[in-house]
């Protein structure tokens, strides 16, 4: 079976995040978008878990679906064009922060488990070791090697994928806190990680120039803090709906199981480039070398983003492949297209009108983005949604890249164009 994932996303229990953030908001928000298994996120902690017991029944081997009343009347909200199965897969992520070789090392792991049992006990461990209630992604003054110890050690089936693994400040691989290798972070326990996931900031070929990441499954997940933003990043698998199929999966690299990704382009994310927010400063990697990492402005160290860091580590020359690659299609999500074409912002209710309309027309957001042909997609009657769609597959687009914090912005059309094509369709 062909279904799309997304398998990083957080609860309203975690900082920073919607108040709907709910089990309902993501069951209706998967079936908008095209989504077929959806992580729970947050599984650590309680209020979060208790939800997940008390809403979720088991579906399909290591799944969950929403008990049927509460699925019913979250169905009203979505258009029939759009219905499809939903489930569930037990996951979390875990904000590690310890001191190993004389740094302070802050990283993100995402851990899978296969059932509310293991979920319960792997949880019972973690609130012996640190406080898994103030947050829905939990910080622990806790090795990440002797996280995924305990994980192991409480089921042989559960996973850990490092999460975002470039992002400056709380991953892997990032520029402020990380480790130089995977190998250096994990050591022994090496060998049983088997994915790692690129974040917004990155892609499969920019990954592509390291080849200590060349055995790993390069996943992408939106890491969502909103229903809405789910799906920006997403993974395409062919297999069984189960637990152990997407493990199989992502731990063999089987190319017939996983067929690879949805990605953001990286320019879009927020910290692609070097920069420094405050200043307005935003900076290539050669620019940035010959000002020494400082902000020419204040004088302060810049945010050293991923493509710095990248080319800090690469060892394989770029647009070269290792042997074992995945396919991955950039996207662009659906709101932003449609606040680039309308010229008002992603919140606006314009937005929000055209893209209801969209999806009723046509289908879920993953369908308009990837599936259907440009001439179909007029047929929704917006203005240039088509011709959007064909430039964002064909990466004729403009975006001045994110740095710092700051997202990047995506320009389809130049304002002549955008009259001119108009004229021409009218």
């Amino acid at each position: 079976m062909k279904f799309i994932a997304d398998l990083h996303v957080h609860s309203k229990y975690s900082r920073a995040t919607a108040r709907n953030l709910d089990l309902e908001n993501m069951y209706i928000a998967a079936q908008l978008k095209g989504i077929t298994v959806v992580g729970t996120g947050d599984f650590t902690h309680p209020g979060w878990f208790s939800e997940i017991r008390e809403k979720l029944i088991p579906a399909e081997e290591g799944l969950y679906k929403l008990r049927k009343e509460i699925a019913g009347e979250c169905d009203k909200n979505v258009p029939p064009s759009c219905r499809g199965k939903v489930r569930f897969v037990l996951v979390s992520e875990i904000s590690n922060i310890y001191k190993k070789n004389d740094k302070t090392r802050k990283n993100h792991n995402l851990v899978f488990v296969p059932n509310l049992n293991i979920a319960a006990k792997f949880n019972a461990k973690l609130d012996k070791i640190g406080n898994i209630r103030s947050d829905g992604r939990p910080i622990l003054g806790l090795d990440a090697k002797n996280l995924f110890e305990i994980l192991l050690e409480t089921s042989d089936q559960a996973f850990l994928i490092p999460a975002h693994i470039w992002t400056p400040w709380f991953s892997v691989l990032g520029s402020k806190s990380g480790f130089d290798s995977i190998e250096e972070c994990f050591e022994d326990l090496t060998p049983h990680i088997f994915a790692a996931e690129t974040g917004l900031s990155s892609d499969p070929p920019m990954n592509w120039r390291v080849t200590s990441l060349d055995n790993l499954t390069l996943v992408s997940n939106s890491d969502a803090h909103s229903p809405q933003k789910l799906g920006r990043e997403a993974n395409i698998f062919d297999t069984a709906l189960s637990y152990s199929a997407i493990r199989n999966a992502l731990k063999t690299g089987d190319p017939k199981q996983f067929l690879g990704t949805f990605e953001f382009y990286p320019e879009e994310g927020k910290y692609h480039l070097d920069g420094h927010r405050k200043c307005n400063v935003c900076l290539w990697p050669e620019k940035t070398i010959k000002n020494k990492g400082i902000c020419p402005v204040c004088g302060k160290p810049l945010t050293i983003g991923v493509l710095s860091r990248v080319e800090e580590l690469a060892d394989r020359p770029d647009k070269e492949k290792p042997e074992k690659t995945h396919p991955y299609y950039s996207i662009v999500p659906l709101i932003d297209i449609l606040s680039e074409i309308l010229q008002v912002g992603p919140k606006s209710k314009k937005v929000q009108r055209n893209y209801n309309a969209a999806l009723t027309e046509l289908g879920s957001e993953f369908a308009i983005l990837y599936d259907l042909k440009p001439e179909a997609i007029e047929m929704a009657g917006i203005p240039l949604l088509g011709e959007a769609i064909r430039r964002m597959r064909n990466k004729t687009i403009e975006i001045s890249p994110g740095y710092d914090g700051e997202f990047g912005r995506v320009k389809i059309f130049s304002e002549d164009e955008r009259d001119n094509l108009r004229g021409s369709a009218s």
